[in-house]
């Protein structure tokens, strides 16, 4: 796709991302149990009548699409028909009329597959790169196949399609059943049912924010300017990616995300923070703090000579894992604390327990180096040693491919070439060059 040079031009604002389609997949129970009695009529009539009144108040709601599976609804039982599920009404826009009319017509009869209705979801919801699968179980029983309906459930969740389900369990509590497979309500009489459904589309559909603070060392949000990633805690898939900003009021910004999803956070500090099993309030605004505080790390020479392309490994005090290679004149920023640094000069300088403080810059001073230019006549083999009283210590191997110069960045002190010729034969034709670095200075050498 061909971006317009212009299109993020200084003073031009993206324009906003679109808000994801939400689809509600209605999974009703119509085995033969639902012709009960309960309250004034069948628990199937009220259950019918309640959904629909429900349904009737969505019309107007943008970004909706809804769809209806049911079971028990096709086979009388006995005998008992496991495979008993029909999507009646597929996702579409303004197709409430469509799910009532089916509701009003269906006569339960079946048996109670609940497992294998669930396990037909990913038939269901058409591939979209936008949308939030959301699925409203209504039963009145148990699962009467064999099958299991946790299992089922927990992996088209890790499978990301869909959120974790909502269970209306009517006329009984089975909540120790159903917990495992999503959110449970229980619909003991028309109340407590019509009270559920309306918690649950407002859980769905209810603007959720979430602020993150990034705390500096006093506590207070100061940090910014870092990628978040959202993860399903759950599935693992990746939900979001933020880089947090702060508002025209010198606020965290605030992010619109699922109130469904329990998430872990991790902000790409160096090294990274994470906070796991963070679970928002639907409908409000949600605070999230993390402590992130940071200072920044500055490398310098002595004698202000700026260099570059020379590479600087760091790690946290102590521990052998890398988490960072910083280039000689970078600025970055890291979590305070203490960093053991190592500087790719030759010979290495090993800089230990370095302390990056809040807001600070700490530079780390290395001598001014030299420059070694090795010039070879011919291809070779040889090695670059410093010569440290009356040893040799090696440092670098020559490269023995066409390449006739290597430039060498070289703190002050003494070294010694040896080389010899591909093309010899003989080790006496072995030679050597002594040569003494200078700060600042430049030594060729001919081999």
């Amino acid at each position: 796709m061909f971006l317009s040079p212009g299109l993020f031009a200084q003073g031009t604002k993206e324009p906003p991302k679109p808000k994801p389609t939400t689809r509600i997949l209605f999974v009703f129970d119509a085995s033969q149990s639902m012709y009960g009695r309960w309250q004034s009529d069948t628990k199937f009539d009220l259950a019918v009548k309640l959904l629909s009144n429900i349904l009737d108040s969505l019309r107007s709601q943008t970004n909706l699409e809804l769809a209806l599976r049911m079971y028990g609804n096709q086979k009388q039982f006995p005998p008992q028909d496991c495979n008993d599920t029909h999507l009646e009404v597929p996702f579409g826009k303004d197709n409430i009329s469509r799910i009532k009319h089916v509701l009003k017509t269906t006569i339960p009869k079946g048996t109670t597959p609940i497992a294998y209705a669930l396990s037909q979801a990913p038939k269901d919801f058409p591939p979209c790169d936008n949308c939030r699968n959301v699925v409203i179980l209504i039963t009145d029983g148990l699962e009467e196949c064999g099958g299991d309906p946790c299992a089922v459930s927990l992996e088209l969740q890790k499978k990301g399609i869909m959120l974790k389900p909502f269970i209306i369990g009517i006329g009984k509590n089975f909540r120790e059943q159903f917990e495992c497979v999503g959110t449970y309500f229980d619909a003991s009489n028309e109340k407590e049912f019509r009270n559920a459904l309306k918690v649950i589309i407002s859980r769905t559909l209810n603007p959720t924010s979430v602020q993150v603070n990034l705390l500096d060392a006093y506590g207070k949000p100061t940090e910014t300017n870092v990628n978040m990633t959202f993860y399903d805690d759950l599935s693992g898939l990746i939900k979001y990616n933020f880089i947090h900003s702060f508002n025209a009021k010198g606020l965290p910004d605030t992010l619109d995300i699922d109130p469904l999803v329990t998430y872990n956070i991790v902000v790409h500090t160096i090294p990274p923070v994470h906070k796991d099993t963070v679970k928002l309030t639907p409908g409000k605004h949600n605070i999230v703090g993390l402590d992130a505080p940071q200072g920044y790390l500055s490398f310098k020479a002595s004698g202000n000579n700026t260099l570059k392309y020379l590479p600087c490994i760091i790690r946290k005090k102590g521990e052998p894992e890398t988490i960072n290679v910083q280039q000689f004149d970078q600025l970055e920023k890291y979590l305070t604390g203490f960093y053991d640094i190592e500087i790719l000069c030759l010979p290495r300088i090993l800089v230990k327990a370095v302390e990056i403080t809040q807001s600070h810059t700490t530079t780390v001073e290395m001598p001014l180096p030299g420059i070694a230019v090795i010039q070879k006549s011919t291809n070779g083999y040889g090695s670059l040693y410093l010569e440290d009283k009356s040893s040799l210590v090696w440092l670098y191997n020559l490269r023995d491919n066409q390449q006739q110069q290597e430039t060498l960045y070289l703190q002050p002190g003494t070294y010694r070439v040896v080389f010899r010729s591909k093309y010899s034969n003989q080790s006496s034709y072995t030679t050597e060059k002594t040569f003494k670095v200078e700060p600042g200075q430049t030594n060729n050498l001919k081999l």
